[in-house]
């Protein structure tokens, strides 16, 4: 593994696109943080984010990874742009030349997708527990330790994201293709939902089957945390509205999630086999 990662990192390593992106990824990782000085006082008007209890302990594991997933599309620019990289450089036909096999040729990249995903996780954990320990009213090690489940949903809902977008360049073996295929698969998850709801089965029934398809179901293991907010269910009570939606990472939703990354790799694996190099 550790040799395969090497032979991947080194072309990573020449290429100035890959580099900016990622730098742009966790620099913007970084602005979550920046994000705890926001304050206005401005008059009778005073504003201080961190005072909202968006950085307390846990709800902040919920809220930074939700936020860190939406930027995740930087990273996807990369993995794609990695495996289009391959055909135009012609990098791919000279590592099986020198005795790299297909299956190691598509471990190399997984391995580089779960490599990135290890990284942004262990990022976003650092920064949120900085940012607790700093500004969270609740320092106990049992609420601190709470929650945590949203880095193991974090960490393989980016390896499925990852590894659907490195399917997509095996397929198109253009970078800009392969996010327009991501963009377009987007809506097709749609357009089926709303055929279904339309046309065959009530719209509960519509979504349930919209969340066994690949992004939902991706979606769904971090759900949004803006409705769990203290100070939003507050305003939500006054005027009579209730939430009984549910935020846990489901079990469920994981296995579905993992299941598609084992597709999207076997996809990649097969199509690079019975295809024309």
């Amino acid at each position: 593994m550790l040799r395969l990662l090497t032979i991947e990192f080194h072309k990573l390593k020449y290429n100035k696109a890959s580099k900016i992106l990622s730098l742009i990824y966790f620099g913007l990782l970084i602005c979550i943080a920046l994000t705890a000085a926001i304050k206005f006082d401005v008059g009778p008007i005073k504003f201080h984010l961190a005072e909202m209890g968006i950085f307390n302990f846990p709800y902040i594991w919920h809220f930074n990874t939700y936020v860190a997933a939406i930027l995740k599309f930087f990273l996807l620019l990369v993995i794609v742009s990695m495996m289009a990289n391959e055909y135009s450089y012609k990098t791919l036909k000279q590592n099986l030349i020198d005795g790299l096999s297909k299956k190691e040729f598509i471990l190399s990249k997984f391995y580089t997708v779960v490599a990135f995903a290890f990284a942004s996780t262990f990022f976003v954990f650092i920064t949120s527990l900085i940012l607790g320990l700093i500004y969270s009213d609740y320092n106990e090690f049992a609420i601190i330790t709470s929650d945590l489940t949203y880095f193991i949903a974090f960490f393989i809902k980016l390896i499925g994201y990852f590894s659907f977008g490195l399917f997509l360049g095996i397929l198109v073996k253009r970078s800009a293709f392969a996010v327009g295929a991501m963009l377009v698969w987007y809506i097709v998850e749609w357009i089926i939902f709303g055929i279904l709801g339309w046309k065959f089965v009530s719209w509960e029934t519509a979504q349930n089957i919209k969340n066994f398809l690949p992004l939902e179901a991706m979606s769904n293991l971090i759900k949004e945390p803006g409705s769990r907010l203290g100070a939003v269910r507050s305003i939500a009570n006054q005027i009579g509205e209730t939430f009984t939606k549910t935020y846990a990472v489901e079990f469920s939703t994981i296995t579905i999630v993992s299941l598609w990354t084992f597709i999207f790799i076997y996809l990649s694996l097969t199509l690079l086999k019975t295809r024309d190099l």
